[in-house]
């Protein structure tokens, strides 16, 4: 990370250990000013009337799960978000930023930190069962949604990368229960750049058995691949508890699992879409975004494809990208209101 204005008490911080959650949440408060002062379009935006909370809870499993949400105070609460994110990721920083101008538009926003990500509980970034981790994200948001404020209004999943794979899990389990999902570069299938020959995939999966939490598989640098614009890029490395190391193997593993159960499913995907997707897109294929929209079951389906985009639909493009997409977004959610509304 080359961020040369630091004193030298932020760059011992930064060479701190992230396993653990502790220490990512040291780092994180030490951060949190800084990051929301950086030069990028979602943070220059001034969002009154806007109510923020930061809590942490403590799931079934024991373990002790970062919870956000932003909710707007001066307008009608239209419907409530669910965001799920992508891997290595966090719902604070740049997410921050998203849920703001979401929740300026009428909509209520929840977001949680996977077990092992983020704030949350967990070695980093370690994923020993992709559906336990879904069944994490159920529980929580299933808590919210009993909330007697909310059971009158729209509620829809919003995931982002590694997150699309998560709302198409968690739509695939609970196929009544929500009111549509928007997925932006959804992770329905690894690209195949960004999976190892065969040969050595097959040597990842039999020693991920007994090494599970060894960093061994190989990957490009993300930010280069996800951010399409240069300045933007830069301002990633201010995401400082995101997960910056090679892939663990089971997580690896776990991952590919994921990606081909959900493959062999998309016609079980039954729920209104919004599925976003950058045509230049190095990360997640999009040749699979069009998979899923054509074969999706939904009656009510929708494929926006943007030309040169990379991954990053709604950090790394420029700011008339991230805002077009944003338009996309907010339209879509509006549209839908109000269809469940008549």
């Amino acid at each position: 990370m080359e961020l040369d204005w630091m004193d030298e008490e932020l760059k011992l911080l930064l060479n701190v250990s992230l396993d653990q959650a502790p220490e990512r949440r040291q780092v994180r408060e030490a951060f949190k000013a800084i990051q929301l002062g950086i030069d990028h379009c979602l943070f220059k935006a001034s969002y009154p009337g806007i109510k923020t909370e930061e809590l942490y809870k403590i799931n079934s499993r024991g373990l002790t799960i970062f919870t956000k949400s932003w909710l707007p105070e001066t307008s009608r609460l239209k419907a409530i978000i669910f965001f799920c994110h992508g891997y290595g990721d966090t719902c604070t920083f740049f997410f921050d930023g998203i849920a703001k101008k979401l929740a300026s538009s009428g909509f209520g926003v929840f977001a949680m930190d996977y077990p092992g990500f983020g704030l949350s509980d967990g070695l980093h970034c370690f994923i020993p069962s992709f559906d336990r981790l879904v069944d994490d994200v159920i529980e929580h948001y299933s808590s919210v949604k009993e909330n007697s404020d909310y059971k009158s209004i729209p509620s829809f999943l919003v995931g982002e990368s590694m997150g699309g794979a998560v709302a198409l899990k968690i739509h695939l389990k609970q196929p009544q229960k929500w009111d549509g999902a928007i997925l932006l570069a959804p992770m329905c299938k690894i690209a195949d750049d960004m999976v190892p020959p065969l040969l050595v995939k097959q040597f990842l999966i039999g020693i991920a058995k007994f090494l599970p939490k060894r960093k061994l598989v190989p990957q490009p640098n993300m930010a280069d691949m996800a951010f399409r614009d240069l300045e933007k890029r830069k301002l990633a490395a201010y995401n400082v508890i995101a997960y910056k190391g090679k892939p663990r193997l089971r997580t690896a593993v776990e991952l590919l699992k994921a990606t081909g159960d959900i493959g062999n499913q998309l016609e079980k995907v039954s729920l209104p879409l919004l599925i976003l997707h950058g045509e230049a897109d190095l990360v997640t294929d999009p040749s699979v975004s069009k998979a899923l929209y054509e074969n999706a079951s939904s009656a009510d389906k929708t494929l926006r494809l943007y030309k040169d985009a990379y991954h990053a639909l709604l950090e790394g493009e420029s700011d008339e990208m991230i805002f077009q997409v944003f338009d996309d977004i907010i339209t879509w959610l509006n549209n839908h209101c109000a269809i469940k509304s008549t």
